[in-house]
């Protein structure tokens, strides 16, 4: 992993205002920045490039080129900030658990926070259904953003993270509370982008969360999400794709850029 870091660069990025302290008011402030300026994206993968974790490749990608990533850059590049700034910090690992019931592999990262005023989970790098503000890693705690809400639950040795939805309330993912390294997210960020079946190589997938608002992208469907309900159009071909994703997340590309997904 790189060894410096341009906190000054970062905060310009996601746009922060203020001077930030390592404080509860500062972690949710910056979490919700960078939910807003940093979409979730899989678009290397689908340009044939490998996703590579080293902190100087991120931040030239995430912060220097205004381009997004998914969980393990999001999260890699959050947790140096949060250190740079003097935050206790520590990685973790979490099982997918949203559309499934089935176990599958510790596949995200997430981030647990301590300072004195408690611990706290972080996460800006699980996309449109994540949270844009930290949650306390209480049982049961709750954060409301918008119309949004999510909530902790622990299950035996397991901390669950839900969703509310009209329906009730949904698991996106299970996690431990058992540190994790660079190494351990080096082997699942290989799965992830480079398995024929990992659903980042199969499904073009662009998210950005804002307070009041969300936005996912999932290869020609397009779904703004409000308070007022959700508003869903289709992308028509490979030029007007190339159209939404810099109108609706901010990333632009060079005209005649093609993705191997979706298929027009």
């Amino acid at each position: 992993m790189g060894t410096t870091f341009d906190l000054e660069g970062y905060l310009r990025r996601v746009a922060f205002e203020g001077a930030p302290t390592a404080s509860l008011e500062t972690l949710t402030a910056l979490h919700e920045a960078h939910c807003a300026a940093i979409p979730f994206e899989n678009l290397d993968i689908l340009l044939g490039r490998a996703i590579d974790l080293d902190l100087d490749a991120l931040q030239t990608k995430l912060v220097g080129a205004h381009r997004g990533g998914y969980c393990f850059e999001q999260n890699t590049l959050f947790e140096a900030a949060l250190r740079a700034l003097g935050f206790g910090v520590t990685p973790l690992a979490a099982r997918v658990r949203a559309g499934t019931t089935a176990i599958r592999p510790r596949t995200h990262m997430l981030l647990r926070v301590d300072m004195p005023a408690g611990t706290f989970v972080a996460d800006v790098g699980f996309g449109g259904m994540g949270p844009v503000h930290p949650l306390p890693l209480e049982d049961g705690a709750s954060v409301r953003c918008g119309p949004f809400a999510h909530r902790l639950r622990c299950e035996d040795q397991l901390w669950v993270l839900q969703s509310a939805t009209p329906d009730g309330w949904i698991d996106l993912y299970s996690f431990t509370l058992e540190p994790q390294y660079p190494v351990d997210f080096e082997m699942a960020n290989h799965y992830v982008s480079t398995h024929p079946r990992s659903a980042f190589r199969l499904t073009l997938t662009v998210q950005r969360s804002w307070l009041e608002r969300r936005a996912v992208l999932r290869d020609r469907e397009l779904t703004v999400s409000t308070g007022d309900g959700d508003a869903v159009s289709t992308i028509r071909d490979a030029e007007h794709l190339l159209e939404v994703l810099a109108t609706e997340f901010a990333l632009a590309f060079p005209p005649g850029t093609r993705f191997s997904q979706p298929a027009f």
